[in-house]
């Protein structure tokens, strides 16, 4: 038997971006303070980066402190950087779907993810699923809904519609919908951050929150009384609010996390407020998943520019949900 914590659990994403890098930055930054493991092929970390192969995951505890750990998963295909190989997309699924069953049987405290490129997946396996979200709220169950909250220091948000087109989001957008997500958000910000009577915003669809029905009829045909409902029911929640004055100071304060009714709504804020640190966290799962808040990066990629910070903070952020900090 060994006293030593379980792993947070890296997957390499895409291999031509910039997740094999961050990944190693990351580890660079806490390799003295969190245990973790990096899941992926070995030949497509930079150069120069300290590894060793491990076997099994209760492994990683006696090597983190030297050398990063990694559990070898062979690509079929290249890895020049800025460019993806169609020939690594079934790997880079394959490496998720094995990481999600590891943290499911106990072997790995949390998950995080490095960023992978949807295009890329579905050019070289026909990748069926808008985003990494999706995919693992799939990998988890069939009746299990994945809800993206990111989060930093200044400003967690929530977007209830996610990876679809802005036209389409008046129909995705029901009643059914954004009740699960608040109560998701709700019961995660309770049980895993530890925050005993959650505060949420909730913003409107429409300019202005549809002021008065002048700009669009959802906030009063619905919205509002369903947030009635919520807060009938004990919830603290507040709106619909106006979605261009929800995100300064003074108004962050009066809340624990703000509900966005589409992805930009959402991200623009936590990006321009805290590009850096933000931190993708998927409630709803049974397990901890944490993932790093940009893309793949091609256009820096093997640069050695790509700032770890984001990563190192998911990592951080997943070892203390998973009581492993």
């Amino acid at each position: 038997m060994t006293d030593r914590p379980l792993p947070v659990l890296i997957t390499c994403g895409e291999p031509a971006g910039i997740g094999p890098e961050i990944a190693v930055g990351a580890w660079s930054a806490l390799r003295d303070t969190v245990c973790m493991a990096w899941i992926g092929d070995p030949r497509h970390l930079p150069d120069e980066t300290q590894w060793q192969e491990i076997s099994t995951l209760d492994q990683a505890g006696a090597v983190c402190a030297e050398a990063l750990p990694v559990l070898p998963h062979r690509f079929d295909g290249t890895a020049d950087k800025g460019e993806a190989d169609p020939r690594n997309a079934q790997g880079v699924i394959d490496v998720i779907a094995r990481a999600v069953d590891l943290v499911n049987t106990g072997q790995a405290a949390a998950l995080c993810t490095a960023p992978i490129h949807k295009k890329a997946l579905i050019d070289g396996a026909d990748f069926q699923y808008p985003g990494h979200t999706e995919y693992l709220g799939a990998l988890a169950g069939q009746n299990t809904r994945a809800v993206m909250m990111l989060a930093s220091e200044a400003l967690r948000v929530i977007p209830v519609t996610i990876h679809i087109a802005l036209q389409d989001v008046p129909q995705e957008l029901t009643p059914e919908l954004l009740r699960e997500t608040v109560e998701i958000t709700h019961r995660d910000l309770r049980d895993r951050f530890g925050i005993a009577n959650p505060r949420l915003a909730v913003a409107g669809l429409n300019p202005h929150a549809g002021e008065g029905g002048a700009m669009g009829q959802e906030e009063l045909d619905w919205i509002a009384p369903l947030i009635r409902d919520m807060a009938g029911e004990g919830m603290q929640i507040r709106g619909p609010l106006p979605a261009d004055t929800m995100f300064h100071a003074a108004a962050r304060a009066g809340y624990d996390a703000a509900i966005c009714m589409y992805h930009d709504q959402a991200l623009i804020p936590i990006k321009t407020l805290d590009f850096d640190q933000g931190v993708n966290v998927t409630l709803g799962l049974p397990f901890i998943r944490t993932s790093p808040d940009h893309g793949t990066a091609f256009d820096i990629a093997g640069k050695g520019i790509a700032n770890p910070l984001s990563m190192t903070e998911a990592i951080r952020l997943a070892a203390r949900m998973a009581g492993a900090l």
